[in-house]
Protein backbone atom coordinates (compact mmCIF):
# COMPACT_ATOMS: atom_id res chain seq x y z
CA UNK A 1 0.00 0.00 0.00
CA UNK A 2 1.37 3.39 -0.84
CA UNK A 3 1.98 5.83 1.91
CA UNK A 4 -0.59 9.00 1.26
CA UNK A 5 1.00 11.65 -0.50
CA UNK A 6 0.55 15.14 1.15
CA UNK A 7 0.13 18.37 -0.70
CA UNK A 8 3.20 20.89 -0.09
CA UNK A 9 2.66 23.75 2.21
CA UNK A 10 1.59 26.37 0.44
CA UNK A 11 4.37 29.19 -0.21
CA UNK A 12 3.75 32.22 2.74
CA UNK A 13 1.37 30.06 5.20
CA UNK A 14 2.79 29.95 8.50
CA UNK A 15 2.10 27.46 10.88
CA UNK A 16 -0.44 27.96 14.01
CA UNK A 17 1.41 26.72 16.69
CA UNK A 18 4.63 29.31 15.82
CA UNK A 19 2.19 31.78 17.04
CA UNK A 20 2.46 30.21 20.86
CA UNK A 21 4.55 33.37 22.85
CA UNK A 22 7.11 31.70 25.35
CA UNK A 23 6.19 31.03 28.82
CA UNK A 24 8.49 31.78 31.74
CA UNK A 25 10.17 28.51 33.80
CA UNK A 26 8.16 27.92 36.67
CA UNK A 27 10.47 29.31 39.38
CA UNK A 28 9.69 26.52 41.92
CA UNK A 29 10.83 23.17 38.96
CA UNK A 30 13.87 25.59 39.07
CA UNK A 31 14.94 25.97 42.52
CA UNK A 32 14.50 21.71 43.40
CA UNK A 33 16.54 20.83 39.87
CA UNK A 34 19.00 23.23 42.06
CA UNK A 35 18.75 21.61 45.48
CA UNK A 36 19.21 18.73 43.78
CA UNK A 37 22.36 19.54 42.16
CA UNK A 38 23.52 21.06 45.19
CA UNK A 39 26.37 18.13 46.46
CA UNK A 40 26.49 19.60 50.21
CA UNK A 41 25.10 16.89 52.62
CA UNK A 42 24.16 19.19 54.98
CA UNK A 43 21.25 21.37 52.44
CA UNK A 44 17.88 22.00 53.81
CA UNK A 45 14.47 22.59 51.31
CA UNK A 46 12.06 24.73 52.05
CA UNK A 47 10.67 25.51 49.19
CA UNK A 48 8.37 22.23 47.78
CA UNK A 49 5.22 22.83 49.37
CA UNK A 50 4.91 19.15 50.82
CA UNK A 51 4.76 17.43 54.58
CA UNK A 52 8.19 16.08 55.46
CA UNK A 53 8.90 14.19 58.78
CA UNK A 54 11.68 14.78 60.97
CA UNK A 55 13.16 12.35 58.61
CA UNK A 56 12.64 14.60 55.41
CA UNK A 57 10.12 12.05 54.16
CA UNK A 58 6.56 12.21 52.58
CA UNK A 59 5.21 8.84 53.49
CA UNK A 60 1.93 7.55 52.73
CA UNK A 61 -0.94 7.78 55.40
CA UNK A 62 -1.03 4.02 57.25
CA UNK A 63 -4.67 4.64 57.58
CA UNK A 64 -4.64 5.20 53.33
CA UNK A 65 -2.68 2.18 52.77
CA UNK A 66 -4.81 0.14 55.23
CA UNK A 67 -8.13 1.83 52.92
CA UNK A 68 -6.38 0.97 49.61
CA UNK A 69 -6.07 -2.24 50.94
CA UNK A 70 -9.61 -2.83 51.25
CA UNK A 71 -10.55 -1.20 48.46
CA UNK A 72 -7.58 -3.39 46.20
CA UNK A 73 -9.97 -6.53 48.01
CA UNK A 74 -13.15 -4.91 47.06
CA UNK A 75 -13.44 -2.98 44.48
CA UNK A 76 -15.13 -4.59 41.81
CA UNK A 77 -15.12 -2.45 38.88
CA UNK A 78 -13.10 0.68 36.94
CA UNK A 79 -16.45 1.97 35.24
CA UNK A 80 -16.99 5.43 34.82
CA UNK A 81 -18.75 7.33 38.31
CA UNK A 82 -19.78 10.59 35.81
CA UNK A 83 -18.91 14.19 36.72
CA UNK A 84 -19.71 14.28 39.92
CA UNK A 85 -17.48 11.87 40.60
CA UNK A 86 -17.64 9.61 44.11
CA UNK A 87 -20.45 11.42 45.87
CA UNK A 88 -20.17 8.96 48.74
CA UNK A 89 -16.34 10.51 49.15
CA UNK A 90 -18.28 14.19 48.97
CA UNK A 91 -21.00 13.47 51.53
CA UNK A 92 -18.45 11.64 53.77
CA UNK A 93 -16.47 15.00 54.32
CA UNK A 94 -19.60 17.21 54.68
CA UNK A 95 -19.48 16.61 58.52
CA UNK A 96 -15.53 17.72 59.01
CA UNK A 97 -16.33 20.99 56.70
CA UNK A 98 -19.39 22.29 57.75
CA UNK A 99 -19.92 20.51 60.89
CA UNK A 100 -22.39 17.90 62.34
CA UNK A 101 -25.49 19.58 62.66
CA UNK A 102 -25.10 22.18 59.38
CA UNK A 103 -28.33 21.87 57.53
CA UNK A 104 -27.52 19.36 54.51
CA UNK A 105 -30.56 20.79 52.44
CA UNK A 106 -28.47 23.87 51.99
CA UNK A 107 -25.23 21.67 50.56
CA UNK A 108 -24.14 19.71 47.51
CA UNK A 109 -21.04 18.87 46.53
CA UNK A 110 -18.82 17.44 43.57
CA UNK A 111 -15.55 15.60 43.61
CA UNK A 112 -12.91 17.70 41.85
CA UNK A 113 -9.24 16.49 40.91
CA UNK A 114 -7.82 18.24 43.70
CA UNK A 115 -8.06 21.48 45.34
CA UNK A 116 -6.60 23.38 42.17
CA UNK A 117 -10.08 21.68 40.35
CA UNK A 118 -12.21 22.48 42.90
CA UNK A 119 -11.17 26.24 43.00
CA UNK A 120 -11.49 26.01 39.20
CA UNK A 121 -15.48 24.93 39.39
CA UNK A 122 -15.72 27.38 42.39
CA UNK A 123 -14.62 30.54 40.26
CA UNK A 124 -16.34 29.04 36.95
CA UNK A 125 -19.66 28.84 38.71
CA UNK A 126 -19.62 32.26 40.37
CA UNK A 127 -18.72 33.26 36.91
CA UNK A 128 -21.99 31.91 35.73
CA UNK A 129 -23.90 33.57 38.08
CA UNK A 130 -23.09 36.68 36.84
CA UNK A 131 -20.04 37.67 39.23
CA UNK A 132 -17.87 39.60 37.20
CA UNK A 133 -14.89 40.98 40.60
CA UNK A 134 -13.31 38.97 42.64
CA UNK A 135 -11.58 40.55 45.42
CA UNK A 136 -8.41 38.31 47.15
CA UNK A 137 -5.75 39.27 49.71
CA UNK A 138 -2.68 39.14 48.31
CA UNK A 139 0.24 37.53 48.43
CA UNK A 140 -1.64 34.75 47.89
CA UNK A 141 -1.28 30.78 46.13
CA UNK A 142 -0.05 32.08 43.21
CA UNK A 143 -2.53 29.79 41.27
CA UNK A 144 -5.56 31.80 42.74
CA UNK A 145 -5.03 34.57 40.55
CA UNK A 146 -4.21 32.46 37.21
CA UNK A 147 -7.39 30.44 37.82
CA UNK A 148 -9.09 33.95 38.44
CA UNK A 149 -7.36 35.19 35.32
CA UNK A 150 -8.05 32.28 32.84
CA UNK A 151 -11.74 32.27 33.68
CA UNK A 152 -11.86 36.07 32.30
CA UNK A 153 -12.69 38.07 35.33
CA UNK A 154 -11.67 40.76 37.17
CA UNK A 155 -9.10 40.23 40.09
CA UNK A 156 -9.02 43.11 43.05
CA UNK A 157 -6.33 42.54 45.46
CA UNK A 158 -5.82 43.98 49.11
CA UNK A 159 -3.23 43.54 51.56
CA UNK A 160 -3.54 40.20 53.26
CA UNK A 161 -0.45 40.42 56.04
CA UNK A 162 0.57 43.55 58.38
CA UNK A 163 4.64 44.45 58.18
CA UNK A 164 4.70 42.69 61.68
CA UNK A 165 3.29 39.46 60.54
CA UNK A 166 -0.08 39.16 61.63
CA UNK A 167 -3.78 39.08 59.18
CA UNK A 168 -4.58 43.02 58.23
CA UNK A 169 -8.07 42.87 58.71
CA UNK A 170 -8.59 47.13 58.28
CA UNK A 171 -7.00 45.84 54.64
CA UNK A 172 -9.88 43.27 53.76
CA UNK A 173 -12.53 45.93 55.54
CA UNK A 174 -11.24 48.48 53.11
CA UNK A 175 -11.71 46.30 50.05
CA UNK A 176 -15.00 45.28 50.90
CA UNK A 177 -16.36 48.88 51.17
CA UNK A 178 -15.24 49.29 48.04
CA UNK A 179 -16.77 46.08 46.96
CA UNK A 180 -20.43 46.14 44.68
CA UNK A 181 -22.83 43.75 45.47
CA UNK A 182 -22.21 40.87 43.07
CA UNK A 183 -18.59 41.06 43.86
CA UNK A 184 -16.81 37.95 44.96
CA UNK A 185 -14.22 37.28 47.78
CA UNK A 186 -11.80 34.79 47.57
CA UNK A 187 -11.23 33.59 51.70
CA UNK A 188 -8.22 31.22 52.86
CA UNK A 189 -9.97 29.05 55.84
CA UNK A 190 -6.99 28.45 57.25
CA UNK A 191 -3.29 27.43 57.10
CA UNK A 192 -2.81 30.78 54.45
CA UNK A 193 -0.69 29.83 51.62
CA UNK A 194 1.82 31.60 51.75
CA UNK A 195 1.72 33.23 54.48
CA UNK A 196 0.69 31.12 57.46
CA UNK A 197 -0.87 34.22 58.76
CA UNK A 198 -4.42 33.22 59.22
CA UNK A 199 -7.49 35.52 61.08
CA UNK A 200 -8.39 34.46 64.47
CA UNK A 201 -11.85 33.61 65.47
CA UNK A 202 -12.34 36.95 66.37
CA UNK A 203 -11.68 38.27 63.21
CA UNK A 204 -14.11 36.01 61.51
CA UNK A 205 -16.52 37.03 63.92
CA UNK A 206 -16.14 40.70 62.00
CA UNK A 207 -15.47 39.84 58.59
CA UNK A 208 -18.83 37.11 58.21
CA UNK A 209 -21.68 40.05 59.02
CA UNK A 210 -19.52 42.15 56.64
CA UNK A 211 -19.54 39.80 53.84
CA UNK A 212 -23.73 39.55 54.08
CA UNK A 213 -23.73 43.34 54.51
CA UNK A 214 -21.86 44.49 51.49
CA UNK A 215 -23.53 41.30 49.63
CA UNK A 216 -20.93 39.87 48.73
CA UNK A 217 -20.26 36.44 47.38
CA UNK A 218 -17.43 34.05 49.82
CA UNK A 219 -15.78 31.63 47.83
CA UNK A 220 -14.02 29.81 51.00
CA UNK A 221 -10.63 27.82 50.15
CA UNK A 222 -9.94 25.17 53.00
CA UNK A 223 -6.65 23.36 51.70
CA UNK A 224 -5.43 22.31 54.83
CA UNK A 225 -7.97 21.68 57.17
CA UNK A 226 -6.20 19.82 60.35
CA UNK A 227 -2.79 21.44 59.67
CA UNK A 228 -3.37 24.74 62.00
CA UNK A 229 -5.11 23.25 64.95
CA UNK A 230 -7.41 21.10 64.39
CA UNK A 231 -9.89 19.94 62.49
CA UNK A 232 -12.83 21.72 64.07
CA UNK A 233 -10.56 24.95 64.98
CA UNK A 234 -9.20 25.35 61.39
CA UNK A 235 -13.08 25.15 59.99
CA UNK A 236 -14.21 27.82 62.42
CA UNK A 237 -13.83 31.09 60.20
CA UNK A 238 -15.98 28.53 57.20
CA UNK A 239 -18.70 27.74 59.49
CA UNK A 240 -18.98 31.23 60.78
CA UNK A 241 -19.30 32.63 57.45
CA UNK A 242 -22.21 30.27 56.59
CA UNK A 243 -23.56 30.80 59.97
CA UNK A 244 -24.91 34.28 58.11
CA UNK A 245 -24.64 34.20 54.68
CA UNK A 246 -26.96 32.95 52.56
CA UNK A 247 -24.68 31.05 49.95
CA UNK A 248 -21.14 30.66 49.48
CA UNK A 249 -18.69 28.39 47.32
CA UNK A 250 -16.18 26.19 48.83
CA UNK A 251 -13.39 24.76 47.41
CA UNK A 252 -11.62 21.71 49.59
CA UNK A 253 -8.65 19.24 49.25
CA UNK A 254 -7.30 16.28 50.50
CA UNK A 255 -4.03 16.32 49.04
CA UNK A 256 -2.40 17.44 52.16
CA UNK A 257 -4.30 16.10 55.24
CA UNK A 258 -4.52 12.36 53.72
CA UNK A 259 -0.93 12.81 51.96
CA UNK A 260 -2.63 12.42 48.68
CA UNK A 261 -0.86 14.99 46.76
CA UNK A 262 -0.22 12.92 43.31
CA UNK A 263 -3.89 10.96 43.42
CA UNK A 264 -5.39 14.93 43.32
CA UNK A 265 -8.54 14.56 45.96
CA UNK A 266 -10.64 17.25 46.44
CA UNK A 267 -14.18 18.27 46.52
CA UNK A 268 -16.39 21.68 45.25
CA UNK A 269 -19.71 22.77 47.43
CA UNK A 270 -22.19 25.05 46.95
CA UNK A 271 -24.60 26.58 49.55
CA UNK A 272 -27.62 27.96 49.36
CA UNK A 273 -30.90 28.74 50.88
CA UNK A 274 -32.98 27.92 47.54
CA UNK A 275 -33.33 24.09 46.59
CA UNK A 276 -33.92 25.65 43.05
CA UNK A 277 -30.17 27.61 42.88
CA UNK A 278 -28.41 24.95 44.40
CA UNK A 279 -29.49 21.87 42.27
CA UNK A 280 -28.54 24.25 39.36
CA UNK A 281 -24.84 25.38 40.99
CA UNK A 282 -24.61 21.30 40.88
CA UNK A 283 -26.00 20.88 37.02
CA UNK A 284 -23.38 23.91 36.34
CA UNK A 285 -20.62 22.56 37.99
CA UNK A 286 -20.88 19.45 36.40
CA UNK A 287 -21.60 20.99 32.96
CA UNK A 288 -18.00 22.60 33.84
CA UNK A 289 -16.20 19.31 34.94
CA UNK A 290 -17.42 17.61 31.78
CA UNK A 291 -15.73 19.66 29.23
CA UNK A 292 -13.05 20.47 31.73
CA UNK A 293 -11.58 16.82 32.70
CA UNK A 294 -14.82 14.52 32.33
CA UNK A 295 -14.34 12.64 35.07
CA UNK A 296 -12.68 13.16 38.12
CA UNK A 297 -9.98 10.50 38.82
CA UNK A 298 -11.39 8.10 41.53
CA UNK A 299 -8.84 6.35 44.01
CA UNK A 300 -7.87 8.88 46.21
CA UNK A 301 -11.30 10.17 46.99
CA UNK A 302 -12.50 6.14 47.13
CA UNK A 303 -9.77 5.23 49.87
CA UNK A 304 -10.98 8.55 51.92
CA UNK A 305 -14.22 7.20 52.02
CA UNK A 306 -13.52 3.79 53.23
CA UNK A 307 -11.42 5.79 55.85
CA UNK A 308 -14.47 7.58 56.95
CA UNK A 309 -16.67 4.92 57.19
CA UNK A 310 -14.73 3.03 59.15
CA UNK A 311 -14.45 3.98 62.82
CA UNK A 312 -10.92 2.58 63.56
CA UNK A 313 -9.50 4.04 60.22
CA UNK A 314 -10.79 7.54 60.96
CA UNK A 315 -9.09 7.64 64.41
CA UNK A 316 -5.86 6.17 62.90
CA UNK A 317 -6.25 8.89 60.35
CA UNK A 318 -6.52 11.79 62.85
CA UNK A 319 -3.83 10.10 65.08
CA UNK A 320 -1.58 11.06 62.37
CA UNK A 321 -2.95 14.14 61.43
CA UNK A 322 -2.10 15.23 64.77
CA UNK A 323 1.46 14.17 64.69
CA UNK A 324 1.42 16.50 61.64
CA UNK A 325 0.40 19.30 63.53
CA UNK A 326 2.28 18.40 66.36
CA UNK A 327 5.65 18.56 64.31
CA UNK A 328 5.23 21.35 62.35
CA UNK A 329 3.38 23.63 66.18
CA UNK A 330 7.25 22.54 67.55
CA UNK A 331 9.14 23.80 64.10
CA UNK A 332 7.36 27.12 64.64
CA UNK A 333 7.82 27.72 68.41
CA UNK A 334 11.68 26.62 67.86
CA UNK A 335 11.46 29.35 65.58
CA UNK A 336 9.71 32.12 67.46
CA UNK A 337 12.15 31.32 70.73
CA UNK A 338 14.70 32.86 68.17
CA UNK A 339 13.31 36.33 69.07
CA UNK A 340 14.99 38.50 67.22
CA UNK A 341 17.17 37.39 63.92
CA UNK A 342 19.12 41.11 62.68
CA UNK A 343 15.84 42.56 61.71
CA UNK A 344 13.11 39.93 61.26
CA UNK A 345 10.96 39.09 64.75
CA UNK A 346 10.70 35.59 64.25
CA UNK A 347 7.60 35.82 67.24
CA UNK A 348 4.61 35.85 64.87
CA UNK A 349 5.88 32.37 63.10
CA UNK A 350 4.81 31.21 66.92
CA UNK A 351 1.28 32.29 66.14
CA UNK A 352 1.30 31.54 62.40
CA UNK A 353 -0.47 28.22 61.06
CA UNK A 354 0.22 25.43 58.66
CA UNK A 355 3.04 24.43 56.24
CA UNK A 356 4.24 28.09 55.28
CA UNK A 357 5.39 31.20 56.34
CA UNK A 358 7.30 34.15 54.67
CA UNK A 359 10.02 35.78 55.54
CA UNK A 360 10.80 39.16 54.78
CA UNK A 361 14.16 38.54 52.92
CA UNK A 362 15.16 40.26 49.78
CA UNK A 363 16.44 38.49 46.00
CA UNK A 364 19.86 39.18 47.13
CA UNK A 365 19.66 37.75 51.11
CA UNK A 366 17.96 34.89 49.38
CA UNK A 367 20.72 34.21 47.30
CA UNK A 368 23.04 34.46 49.56
CA UNK A 369 21.70 32.06 52.34
CA UNK A 370 21.49 29.98 49.57
CA UNK A 371 25.35 29.69 48.34
CA UNK A 372 26.39 30.28 51.73
CA UNK A 373 24.55 27.92 53.72
CA UNK A 374 22.83 25.48 50.93
CA UNK A 375 19.45 27.11 52.24
CA UNK A 376 17.06 26.65 49.34
CA UNK A 377 13.43 28.73 49.55
CA UNK A 378 10.90 30.39 47.09
CA UNK A 379 12.31 33.67 45.73
CA UNK A 380 9.36 35.43 47.94
CA UNK A 381 10.72 34.28 50.98
CA UNK A 382 8.42 31.40 51.54
CA UNK A 383 9.68 28.83 53.33
CA UNK A 384 7.86 25.28 54.04
CA UNK A 385 8.30 24.87 57.91
CA UNK A 386 8.12 21.14 57.20
CA UNK A 387 11.56 20.88 55.73
CA UNK A 388 12.76 22.04 59.43
CA UNK A 389 13.63 19.31 61.92
CA UNK A 390 15.80 18.99 64.73
CA UNK A 391 19.03 18.13 62.59
CA UNK A 392 18.96 21.62 60.83
CA UNK A 393 16.72 24.18 62.55
CA UNK A 394 19.47 25.67 64.72
CA UNK A 395 21.76 25.80 61.37
CA UNK A 396 18.52 27.78 59.53
CA UNK A 397 18.37 30.27 62.02
CA UNK A 398 22.35 31.08 61.91
CA UNK A 399 22.36 31.37 58.29
CA UNK A 400 19.44 33.45 58.79
CA UNK A 401 21.03 35.25 61.32
CA UNK A 402 24.86 36.06 59.01
CA UNK A 403 22.23 36.91 55.57
CA UNK A 404 19.81 39.25 57.59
Amino acid sequence: MEPPQFAPRMEGLKPMLENLAAQPADALLALIKLHNADPRADKIDLGVGVYRTSEGDTPVFKAIKAAEAKLLETQDSKAYLGPEGDMGFVHALIPYVFGKDFDRSKVEGMQAPGGTGAVRLAIEVAKRSGVKRVWMGTPSWPNHAQIIAAAGMELKTFSHMTADGFADLDALKTALAGAEAGDAVLLHGCCHNPTGVDYTEAQWDEIAPLLVERQVLPILDLAYQGLGAGMEADAYGLRKVLSLAPEALVAYSCDKNFGLYRDRVGAFYAVTSDATALANAMANGATIARASWSMPPDHGAAAVRLILADADLTALWLAELDEMRDRMRWVRDRLAAAQQVGPISMAPLGVQNGLFSMLPLNSEQILAIRERHGVYMAGSGRINIAGLTTGNIDKFVEALRDVA
